[in-house]
């Protein structure tokens, strides 16, 4: 997110700088607009830019008209802190608004039991401690904000002894301020989880001698050879120059097998690698490569959607001091002008500003979200901040990851097709021998198979592994082999027959496990992701409540994904993506529809997430990083809670949009009762606290829970 100064200016190249400093505070596109207003606007600053999940501002301006000091000033002056961003610490988490927001509800509660306006007195207090230099100053400034209109609202409600209204205001602007804050914290844990996923040093081989050297990655050049042992994470991107062995790259691609690796494939910095010794010639830095891309389009995304600003907040900008100056218009005109009673005047004057108060206005919506984030919660879902559920109910379009999202996320065994008259006893027998060795993930299909169908065998003798293809083993004095499909046919045993049912096998998305001898198959084994249960019923409720196109992106193979997306009965999908290709898919389904939801559950789908307008993850089998970058998350990874999500959240919607009518509505009609010397103080204040209490009530039905689509 940029945000340049307006300038006519010739900038002189040899006195612009540029400085980053780290912004504490800065949470919200709020801080972000205040930000721009006050230092896009100092003389001499050419361009702004922040980064809202890293608390980071980064200014380039003419240091002979500006300096550094200068800026450190103008921010203190907001009521956010700064610094120098290489004179950072790493700060010790802090739990002060979490504190001050639990202490307003103590003392509210306390209130409520006791009557007694001290206890009201402590809520407001504690509600407002991070608010007051804010709204102090948009008074200095000129600029009223959200901010100004809380102090107000609060200041207004114990000017006319209304204390419960008051300490309620506060302790729920304080609620939605540290939900907003702590939304903001789970994208920054994010980036680190994504961080953690490479290692950060690298065995560096020597091309002369053939010696090993471990470096920092970032002093590993591209062209330079890697050593990547058995087991290891892969640290930097690169091509396979020596060696063979099955990666997991689920991290970045998201397929559910590991994949073969031979000289010339392409690795990927933060995979896993199998059984086997691997050399690898770099072709990316590690500022470049595709672990440190996905980084920076989590950070770059989620800092975009910030910028925006809640209805309500932006409303208040022309609301509060339109009010206030119109009151004041109010009790001095009349009597200035037209000679009329100055008593009369000032009261009808008062009777407005009692009106103004904007109490039932403001806690609208955040008792609306509050009830709604509450009775998510009890539903299994975990929703990070109001923005994300009332945007759930604006969604056009959703995009699901395949792998742990539309599957169960771990291969099983499909089908058993024994051959030669071998029966499917005799198949599993001889299966479940050879892979009692391995550790590979199919081989782990095959064994829990075994343990389910209650086959039990023992170990082959003599096991030799056959690295990316396969194994060789004695069994009950006869010498078999086990392996894919491309083993079997360099074994020399594959008829036509069995040609055509591996091949069908493969092109329903399944993965191939022959078993045979040096003279026959003894059978196939299929394995596959399992699709979830009720996934084409769940796709169909998607789409009644209202999303116009389902679509299914993933980094599996072709004919995996086609029969998945078969089966669920999505509306197309794209197969073989990498990460920032999910990004383009998900950006261009933003332009058709406008608002997209993403729904994933790995590190890889992390980036597509934080793109999409709301990010959900599978909260259970779910990675962090994913977690953290979505918006939502499923805690159960039970996806037909996403029909109920969406019906839901278009009700918190309507209730939103009945609360800020009425209370709207209700001002109105007493803007005009006053007017018309129609309405007395009292009659303001019934009204005023009637319709704060009517919103909140309307608003607490959210609590209530309909399982119709659950």
């Amino acid at each position: 997110m940029v945000l340049k100064a307006k300038s006519t200016r010739h900038w002189n190249k040899a006195s612009l700088k540029t400085d980053s400093y780290h912004i504490e505070g800065l949470h919200c596109g709020h801080e972000v607009a205040l930000l721009k207003k006050v230092i896009g606007s100092l003389d001499g600053v050419e361009s702004l830019e922040c980064n809202l999940v890293q608390e980071k501002m980064t200014v380039s301006y003419d240091s002979s008209k500006l300096n550094s000091s200068e800026i450190l000033a103008q921010v203190q002056a907001t009521g956010m802190r700064a610094k120098l961003w290489e004179k950072r610490r790493e700060k010790k988490k802090s739990h002060g608004r979490l504190i001050l927001t639990l202490l307003s509800a103590l003392f509210l509660i306390l209130g409520l039991i006791f009557h007694h306006y001290l206890f009201y007195l402590g809520a407001i207090v504690c509600g407002v401690v991070y608010v007051v230099p804010k709204a102090y100053f948009s008074v200095r400034s000129i600029r009223p904000d959200m901010n100004l209109l809380m102090i107000i609202a609060i200041l207004g409600a114990i000017g006319i002894q209304e204390w419960v209204e008051g300490a309620t205001v506060a302790f729920l602007f304080s609620l939605a301020l540290l939900l907003e804050q702590w939304s903001v914290g789970r994208a920054r844990k994010a980036i680190s989880a994504l961080m953690d996923l490479a290692p950060t040093r690298a065995r560096v081989v020597n091309s002369d001698n053939g010696e090993l050297k471990e470096l920092e990655v970032e002093q590993v050049g591209v062209g330079e050879t890697l050593l990547i042992r058995p087991g290891e994470k892969i640290p930097m991107d690169g091509v396979v120059s020596h060696g063979i062995s099955s990666v997991d790259q689920s991290p970045i691609t998201g397929e559910s097998i590991p994949v073969l690796k031979e000289v010339g494939d392409e690795l990927f910095a933060g995979t896993l690698n199998g059984d086997g010794a691997l050399e690898c010639k770099v072709t990316k830095s590690a500022q470049e490569g595709t672990l440190a891309r996905m980084i920076r389009l989590v950070e770059e995304a989620r800092s975009k959607r910030s910028e925006s600003e809640q209805w309500v907040e932006t409303f208040a900008r022309y609301y509060t001091p339109i009010m206030l100056s119109f009151a004041l218009l109010v009790m001095v005109v009349p009597p200035l002008i037209f000679s009329m009673a100055w008593f009369d005047w000032i009261y009808r004057g008062l009777v407005l500003l009692v009106i103004a108060c904007p109490c039932a206005l403001v806690i609208s919506t955040p008792v609306s979200i509050v009830s709604g984030l509450t009775a998510a919660a009890r539903n299994g879902i975990l929703i990070k901040g109001g923005i994300y559920l009332e945007e759930v109910g604006q969604l056009q379009a959703l995009a699901l990851d395949k792998t742990g999202t539309l599957t169960y996320g771990h291969p099983e065994v499909q089908k058993l097709v024994p051959l030669n008259e071998h029966t499917i006893e005799q198949l599993m027998e001889r299966a479940i021998a050879l892979e009692k060795p391995s550790e590979h993930p199919l081989a782990r299909a095959i064994l829990k198979k075994g343990e389910e169908m209650g086959i039990t065998a023992n170990s082959a003798q003599n096991y030799q592994a056959i690295r990316g293809k396969g194994a060789l083993a004695t069994f009950q004095g006869h010498l078999y082999w086990i392996g894919s499909h491309r083993f079997m046919h360099e074994m020399k045993q594959e008829t036509p027959f069995i040609h055509e049912q591996a091949l069908a096998l493969e092109d329903a998305g399944h993965s191939i496990v022959a078993i045979g001898t040096d003279d026959h198959v003894c059978g196939l084994i299929s394995i596959a992701d399992t699709p979830r249960k009720l996934i084409r019923e769940t796709i169909e409720a998607i789409r009644e409540t209202g999303i116009n196109e389902v679509v299914m992106l993933t980094g599996d193979n072709e004919p995996t994904a086609r029969a998945l997306a078969t089966h669920a009965g999505v509306d197309y999908y794209l197969a073989e993506l990498l990460p920032e290709e999910k990004v383009r898919a998900v950006l261009a389904l933003v332009k058709k529809w406008g608002k997209v939801g993403m729904v994933g559950d790995g590190v890889n789908d992390a980036p597509a997430m934080a793109a999409a307008t709301v990010g959900f993850a599978m909260g259970g089998m779910g990675t962090d990083a994913a977690i953290e970058t979505a918006d939502i998350a499923l805690m159960s990874d039970d996806l037909t809670k996403l029909p109920w999500l969406f019906h839901y959240s278009r009700r918190v919607l309507r209730i939103i949009k009945q609360n800020i009518t009425f209370a709207l509505g209700v001002k109105a009609l007493f803007i005009g009762l006053a007017l018309l010397n129609m309405a007395t103080l009292w009659m303001a204040i019934a009204a005023d606290t009637g319709a704060t209490m009517l919103v909140i009530f309307n608003a607490l039905r959210l609590l209530r829970i309909k399982t119709k689509y659950s």
